[in-house]
């Protein structure tokens, strides 16, 4: 299913089945027509296309940056797909063109860096600025929407300042590229359009998996490109050793220079890049507004970031103010299902993974800073999420008696008053707890 098809397919699922079948259901897109920039549908009749560029323009964007990180204009031409004036035949240079698309949004100083990604953001920054020299190849993997992209073309968009041949491209694109040549009995343009680069940005590399022609192909372009001291970056959704069905020869070649992985962002730096993307988009949120994206949604920095211009395009189309209430009507079908039943042992594996403490530890008699930290956030949410009693409490931390909770509740409800980062990084415990 191509990526267009995707996007209806999802939309069906957030409108009415009467207005899908009615107008959605007609559209038809267009693979050859669309760029990376630019998607084309095709809707059989005037009405059909102005009713979609009212009502579902912006929404269709905002689907396809979620799924390409790429903000994405939507087009809607009549007649059927194939059917409208053609384009002209791409050369092989306007399909090179085409394949290297870099966003230009995506830069260094648009990435907001925190623990979670500091050394990720650190490595691909040395290999922008000494391509071919330093981590060759960059391998960067992590979970959905984290930033993986946004580095991989942020060092294209540095290196493209300096006249660099820079070819991006999804594993998707890479075989397309490869079937079309194959099927026309190009396979020499392919391999000089791909193996004459400065610098190669493959993204999603786990999609090679068990597809063994092109992971010959892939091998042998890497050879070629490393031999030829030109920079190799790849990303992923998890480490070369556990991507099943590629061969090992391929796996060795992307341990040659650096692994790296990004870690879901810790609240401090959700907040800030909630604000950037405000900052860049031109859309204004306050600070309990901001706080409440930051602590009730997920680690999804790309969904996050879709959220915000959801809430733009509604609150322009519904001509409202972006209030707090209008964000929580908005968003309520993206904040997950709570969860019931909560026991202490799952705020205290919660609480442990995101303070980096054992659950040993918060149990223990250890006196630490940390960790009595941890064991006092642990007790405070414990109190609140689950219906053991202060003596319950005192029981399981193997205290003298409740009277020790108690001074532990207070003592992090002063903090709360008194911290704001420590208070909001509460309600994210408790949200993701709930979640979980």
């Amino acid at each position: 299913m191509n990526i267009g098809a995707q996007i209806l397919k999802e939309l069906k699922n957030e409108i009415s089945s009467v207005e899908y079948s009615r107008y959605i259901k007609q559209l038809s897109y267009s693979l050859e027509d669309s760029r990376s920039d630019e998607a084309v549908f095709f809707a059989p009749n005037k009405l059909i296309a102005n009713w979609i560029k009212t009502k579902y323009a912006d929404k269709i964007s905002h689907l396809f940056e979620i799924h390409s990180g790429v903000k994405t204009k939507v087009v809607i031409k009549l007649g059927k797909k194939g059917k409208a004036k053609a384009r002209p035949k791409q050369t092989e240079k306007s399909q090179k063109s085409k394949a290297k698309f870099l966003n230009p949004s995506l830069t260094f100083d648009s990435f907001i860096v925190g623990d979670s990604n500091q050394f990720a953001y650190t490595s691909a920054l040395s290999v922008a600025n000494n391509p071919g020299t330093t981590y060759n190849p960059l391998y960067i993997y992590g979970g959905v929407g984290l930033g993986k992209t946004h580095l991989l073309q942020a060092i294209g968009n540095l290196n493209k300042q300096k006249n660099m041949s820079i070819l991006y491209t999804t594993l998707e694109q890479f075989l397309n590229d490869y079937l079309r040549h194959i099927g026309n009995k190009t396979m020499d343009r392919f391999r000089e359009k791909f193996r004459k680069c400065d610098i190669l940005l493959i993204d999603d590399i786990q999609f090679l998996s068990n597809k063994e022609k092109l992971q010959e192909e892939l091998f042998h372009t890497f050879n070629e490109l490393h031999n030829s001291g030109k920079q190799i970056v790849i990303t992923s959704d998890k480490s070369p050793n556990k991507i099943a069905g590629i061969e090992e020869r391929l796996k060795s070649r992307f341990e040659w220079g650096l692994i790296t992985d990004i870690q879901p962002p810790e609240l401090e730096t959700k907040i800030a890049i909630i604000k950037k993307k405000c900052e860049l988009d031109g859309v204004r949120l306050d600070n309990d507004i901001i706080n409440y994206i930051a602590t009730k949604m997920g680690d999804n920095i790309r969904e996050i970031e879709g959220t915000i211009l959801k809430l733009n395009a509604y609150s322009s189309m519904m001509n409202k103010d972006i209030d707090l209430d209008f964000v929580k009507d908005i968003i309520k079908d993206q904040i997950n299902e709570q969860k019931e039943n909560i026991s202490i042992d799952d705020v205290v594996k919660m609480v442990s993974s995101e303070l980096n403490i054992k659950p040993s530890e918060i149990r223990s008699k250890s006196r630490s800073k940390n960790i009595a930290n941890a064991r006092r956030i642990v007790i405070y949410i414990a109190r609140n999420l689950t219906p053991n009693s202060t003596p319950k409490l005192a029981q399981y931390f193997g205290m003298k008696d409740h009277s020790a909770i108690s001074k532990n509740i207070k003592k992090t409800m002063s903090l709360i008053e008194q911290d704001e980062t420590f208070r909001l990084k509460i309600k994210e415990l408790e949200h993701k707890i709930k979640a979980n």
